[in-house]
Protein backbone atom coordinates (compact mmCIF):
# COMPACT_ATOMS: atom_id res chain seq x y z
CA UNK A 1 0.00 0.00 0.00
CA UNK A 2 1.49 3.32 -1.05
CA UNK A 3 1.55 6.35 1.22
CA UNK A 4 -0.04 9.50 -0.20
CA UNK A 5 2.09 12.45 0.87
CA UNK A 6 0.28 15.62 1.90
CA UNK A 7 1.07 18.72 -0.15
CA UNK A 8 3.76 21.01 1.27
CA UNK A 9 2.17 24.24 2.53
CA UNK A 10 5.16 26.10 3.98
CA UNK A 11 8.20 27.65 2.34
CA UNK A 12 11.20 25.32 2.39
CA UNK A 13 14.48 26.97 3.39
CA UNK A 14 18.08 25.90 3.82
CA UNK A 15 17.35 25.43 7.51
CA UNK A 16 14.30 23.28 6.74
CA UNK A 17 16.46 20.95 4.63
CA UNK A 18 19.17 20.79 7.29
CA UNK A 19 16.63 19.92 9.98
CA UNK A 20 15.45 16.92 7.91
CA UNK A 21 18.79 15.19 8.47
CA UNK A 22 18.12 11.84 10.10
CA UNK A 23 14.39 12.50 10.42
CA UNK A 24 12.45 12.77 7.17
CA UNK A 25 13.81 12.19 3.66
CA UNK A 26 13.98 15.16 1.29
CA UNK A 27 12.57 14.97 -2.24
CA UNK A 28 14.10 16.95 -5.08
CA UNK A 29 13.39 17.11 -8.81
CA UNK A 30 14.74 19.17 -11.66
CA UNK A 31 12.71 21.85 -13.43
CA UNK A 32 13.55 24.22 -16.26
CA UNK A 33 10.41 26.33 -16.84
CA UNK A 34 7.53 28.02 -15.05
CA UNK A 35 4.91 25.55 -16.29
CA UNK A 36 6.40 22.42 -14.74
CA UNK A 37 7.79 24.31 -11.75
CA UNK A 38 4.22 25.34 -11.00
CA UNK A 39 3.09 21.71 -11.15
CA UNK A 40 5.91 20.66 -8.83
CA UNK A 41 5.22 23.54 -6.40
CA UNK A 42 4.11 22.14 -3.06
CA UNK A 43 4.91 18.56 -4.07
CA UNK A 44 8.68 18.45 -3.41
CA UNK A 45 11.00 20.17 -0.95
CA UNK A 46 13.66 21.17 -3.47
CA UNK A 47 13.89 22.03 -7.16
CA UNK A 48 17.22 21.86 -8.96
CA UNK A 49 17.51 23.97 -12.08
CA UNK A 50 19.96 21.47 -13.49
CA UNK A 51 22.38 21.80 -16.36
CA UNK A 52 20.77 18.51 -17.42
CA UNK A 53 18.51 20.81 -19.43
CA UNK A 54 21.34 20.84 -21.96
CA UNK A 55 20.58 17.19 -22.73
CA UNK A 56 16.82 17.16 -22.08
CA UNK A 57 15.91 20.39 -23.86
CA UNK A 58 18.76 21.02 -26.28
CA UNK A 59 19.60 17.42 -27.27
CA UNK A 60 23.29 17.91 -26.52
CA UNK A 61 25.39 14.81 -25.76
CA UNK A 62 26.43 16.14 -22.33
CA UNK A 63 25.98 19.13 -20.01
CA UNK A 64 29.22 20.95 -20.71
CA UNK A 65 28.02 23.57 -23.20
CA UNK A 66 25.33 24.99 -20.90
CA UNK A 67 26.06 28.68 -20.24
CA UNK A 68 25.52 30.94 -17.28
CA UNK A 69 23.07 33.05 -19.32
CA UNK A 70 21.02 29.96 -20.21
CA UNK A 71 20.90 28.79 -16.61
CA UNK A 72 19.87 32.22 -15.35
CA UNK A 73 17.10 32.41 -17.96
CA UNK A 74 15.67 29.04 -16.94
CA UNK A 75 16.03 29.78 -13.23
CA UNK A 76 14.04 32.99 -13.60
CA UNK A 77 11.27 30.94 -15.21
CA UNK A 78 11.35 28.29 -12.47
CA UNK A 79 11.17 30.95 -9.76
CA UNK A 80 8.05 32.36 -11.42
CA UNK A 81 6.34 28.99 -11.22
CA UNK A 82 7.43 27.59 -7.84
CA UNK A 83 7.20 29.50 -4.57
CA UNK A 84 7.47 26.83 -1.87
CA UNK A 85 10.46 24.59 -2.76
CA UNK A 86 14.07 25.59 -2.14
CA UNK A 87 15.39 26.55 -5.58
CA UNK A 88 18.96 25.41 -6.31
CA UNK A 89 20.93 26.82 -9.25
CA UNK A 90 23.30 24.38 -10.98
CA UNK A 91 26.52 26.26 -11.70
CA UNK A 92 27.51 25.33 -15.27
CA UNK A 93 30.88 24.02 -16.41
CA UNK A 94 33.68 26.59 -16.34
CA UNK A 95 31.91 29.14 -14.12
CA UNK A 96 33.63 28.29 -10.83
CA UNK A 97 37.21 27.37 -11.72
CA UNK A 98 38.56 29.75 -9.04
CA UNK A 99 37.02 31.06 -5.82
CA UNK A 100 36.98 34.58 -7.22
CA UNK A 101 35.25 33.56 -10.45
CA UNK A 102 32.76 31.44 -8.52
CA UNK A 103 31.87 34.32 -6.20
CA UNK A 104 31.42 36.76 -9.08
CA UNK A 105 29.19 34.37 -11.04
CA UNK A 106 27.17 33.15 -8.06
CA UNK A 107 26.65 36.75 -6.95
CA UNK A 108 25.22 37.49 -10.38
CA UNK A 109 22.92 34.49 -10.05
CA UNK A 110 21.60 35.74 -6.71
CA UNK A 111 21.13 39.27 -8.03
CA UNK A 112 19.29 38.24 -11.20
CA UNK A 113 17.19 35.29 -9.94
CA UNK A 114 15.40 34.15 -6.81
CA UNK A 115 17.62 31.07 -6.45
CA UNK A 116 18.38 30.28 -2.83
CA UNK A 117 21.45 28.06 -3.24
CA UNK A 118 23.93 26.95 -5.87
CA UNK A 119 25.28 23.50 -6.68
CA UNK A 120 28.87 22.86 -7.69
CA UNK A 121 30.63 19.67 -8.73
CA UNK A 122 33.94 18.65 -7.23
CA UNK A 123 35.63 17.15 -4.21
CA UNK A 124 38.02 18.64 -1.68
CA UNK A 125 39.79 20.55 -4.45
CA UNK A 126 36.68 22.76 -4.51
CA UNK A 127 36.66 23.40 -0.76
CA UNK A 128 37.98 26.94 -1.23
CA UNK A 129 35.15 27.65 -3.68
CA UNK A 130 32.56 26.34 -1.23
CA UNK A 131 34.13 28.36 1.57
CA UNK A 132 34.13 31.72 -0.21
CA UNK A 133 30.53 31.28 -1.36
CA UNK A 134 29.31 30.21 2.06
CA UNK A 135 31.13 33.06 3.78
CA UNK A 136 29.42 35.51 1.43
CA UNK A 137 25.88 34.36 2.06
CA UNK A 138 25.50 31.95 -0.85
CA UNK A 139 24.45 28.47 0.37
CA UNK A 140 26.11 25.59 -1.46
CA UNK A 141 25.04 22.07 -2.34
CA UNK A 142 28.29 20.21 -3.06
CA UNK A 143 28.23 17.38 -5.61
CA UNK A 144 30.57 14.39 -5.51
CA UNK A 145 30.73 10.91 -6.98
CA UNK A 146 29.86 10.66 -10.64
CA UNK A 147 30.15 14.23 -11.91
CA UNK A 148 28.59 14.86 -15.35
CA UNK A 149 30.74 17.94 -15.96
CA UNK A 150 33.82 15.70 -15.82
CA UNK A 151 32.48 13.11 -18.28
CA UNK A 152 34.94 14.00 -21.06
CA UNK A 153 37.92 13.96 -18.72
CA UNK A 154 36.79 10.65 -17.24
CA UNK A 155 36.06 9.08 -20.63
CA UNK A 156 32.44 8.36 -19.78
CA UNK A 157 30.13 7.75 -16.85
CA UNK A 158 31.62 5.50 -14.18
CA UNK A 159 30.08 4.38 -10.89
CA UNK A 160 32.20 5.40 -7.90
CA UNK A 161 32.88 3.72 -4.57
CA UNK A 162 33.64 0.26 -5.93
CA UNK A 163 36.69 -0.22 -3.71
CA UNK A 164 37.61 0.66 -0.14
CA UNK A 165 40.18 3.12 -1.48
CA UNK A 166 37.55 4.90 -3.55
CA UNK A 167 35.18 5.05 -0.58
CA UNK A 168 37.92 6.61 1.55
CA UNK A 169 38.55 9.22 -1.17
CA UNK A 170 34.85 10.05 -1.38
CA UNK A 171 34.65 10.26 2.40
CA UNK A 172 37.58 12.69 2.50
CA UNK A 173 35.85 14.83 -0.14
CA UNK A 174 32.58 14.85 1.79
CA UNK A 175 34.17 15.83 5.08
CA UNK A 176 36.26 18.58 3.47
CA UNK A 177 33.23 20.08 1.73
CA UNK A 178 31.19 19.94 4.92
CA UNK A 179 34.00 21.67 6.82
CA UNK A 180 34.17 24.34 4.09
CA UNK A 181 30.51 25.21 4.65
CA UNK A 182 28.36 23.18 2.24
CA UNK A 183 24.87 22.82 3.72
CA UNK A 184 24.08 19.63 1.75
CA UNK A 185 25.81 17.00 -0.36
CA UNK A 186 24.57 15.51 -3.61
CA UNK A 187 25.90 11.97 -4.06
CA UNK A 188 25.64 10.71 -7.63
CA UNK A 189 26.43 7.40 -9.25
CA UNK A 190 28.09 5.57 -6.39
CA UNK A 191 27.71 2.22 -4.70
CA UNK A 192 25.06 2.17 -2.00
CA UNK A 193 27.57 1.27 0.70
CA UNK A 194 29.68 4.31 -0.09
CA UNK A 195 26.70 6.68 0.00
CA UNK A 196 25.42 5.21 3.27
CA UNK A 197 28.80 5.51 4.94
CA UNK A 198 29.16 9.13 3.82
CA UNK A 199 25.65 9.93 5.04
CA UNK A 200 26.48 8.49 8.45
CA UNK A 201 29.80 10.35 8.62
CA UNK A 202 28.60 13.89 7.84
CA UNK A 203 26.27 16.13 9.83
CA UNK A 204 24.73 17.73 6.74
CA UNK A 205 21.98 16.08 4.67
CA UNK A 206 22.88 13.98 1.65
CA UNK A 207 20.76 13.72 -1.47
CA UNK A 208 21.29 10.72 -3.70
CA UNK A 209 20.86 10.01 -7.37
CA UNK A 210 21.93 6.54 -8.33
CA UNK A 211 23.38 6.16 -4.84
CA UNK A 212 20.98 3.75 -3.13
CA UNK A 213 18.50 4.19 -0.31
CA UNK A 214 20.82 5.16 2.54
CA UNK A 215 20.91 8.91 1.85
CA UNK A 216 18.84 11.67 3.47
CA UNK A 217 16.93 12.35 0.26
CA UNK A 218 16.66 11.67 -3.45
CA UNK A 219 16.75 13.69 -6.68
CA UNK A 220 15.68 12.73 -10.20
CA UNK A 221 15.55 14.54 -13.53
CA UNK A 222 11.86 15.15 -14.20
CA UNK A 223 11.99 14.18 -17.88
CA UNK A 224 13.60 10.86 -16.89
CA UNK A 225 11.18 9.97 -14.11
CA UNK A 226 8.09 10.87 -16.15
CA UNK A 227 9.19 9.13 -19.34
CA UNK A 228 9.72 12.13 -21.61
CA UNK A 229 13.46 11.64 -22.23
CA UNK A 230 13.76 8.49 -24.33
CA UNK A 231 17.33 8.58 -25.65
CA UNK A 232 18.44 6.30 -22.81
CA UNK A 233 17.32 5.27 -19.32
CA UNK A 234 19.90 5.01 -16.53
CA UNK A 235 19.57 2.00 -14.24
CA UNK A 236 18.75 4.19 -11.22
CA UNK A 237 15.77 5.90 -12.88
CA UNK A 238 12.28 4.70 -12.01
CA UNK A 239 9.66 5.86 -14.50
CA UNK A 240 6.56 6.95 -12.63
CA UNK A 241 4.74 7.87 -15.84
CA UNK A 242 5.05 7.06 -19.54
CA UNK A 243 4.71 10.70 -20.45
CA UNK A 244 5.92 10.58 -24.03
CA UNK A 245 3.44 7.86 -24.97
CA UNK A 246 0.57 9.65 -23.23
CA UNK A 247 1.28 12.76 -25.27
CA UNK A 248 1.48 10.75 -28.49
CA UNK A 249 -1.90 9.21 -27.70
CA UNK A 250 -3.38 12.64 -27.14
CA UNK A 251 -1.91 13.96 -30.38
CA UNK A 252 -3.24 11.01 -32.33
CA UNK A 253 -6.72 11.58 -30.93
CA UNK A 254 -6.47 15.30 -31.73
CA UNK A 255 -5.32 14.62 -35.28
CA UNK A 256 -8.10 12.10 -35.84
CA UNK A 257 -10.75 14.47 -34.52
CA UNK A 258 -9.49 17.29 -36.73
CA UNK A 259 -9.46 15.03 -39.79
CA UNK A 260 -12.96 13.72 -39.03
CA UNK A 261 -14.18 17.25 -38.23
CA UNK A 262 -15.42 16.21 -34.80
CA UNK A 263 -13.18 18.91 -33.30
CA UNK A 264 -13.97 21.64 -32.72
CA UNK A 265 -17.56 20.75 -31.90
CA UNK A 266 -20.29 23.09 -30.69
CA UNK A 267 -19.03 22.91 -27.12
CA UNK A 268 -15.63 24.24 -28.20
CA UNK A 269 -16.87 26.93 -30.58
CA UNK A 270 -18.08 30.48 -30.04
Amino acid sequence: MSIQSAPIDKKITVRTVQERKGHEPVTMVTAYDALFAGIFDGEVEMILVGDSLNMSFFAEPDTLSATLDQMIYHTKAVCKGAKLPLIVFDMPFGTYTTPEQALANATRVFRETCAEAVKIEGGREKADVVRILSENGIPVVAHIGLMPQSVRAEGGYRVRGRSEEEIRELMADALALEEAGAFALLLEGMKSEAATRITEAVKIPTIGIGAGNGTDGQVLVWSDMFGFFEAFKPKFVKRYLDGAELIRQGLRQYREEVRSRTFPDEKHSY
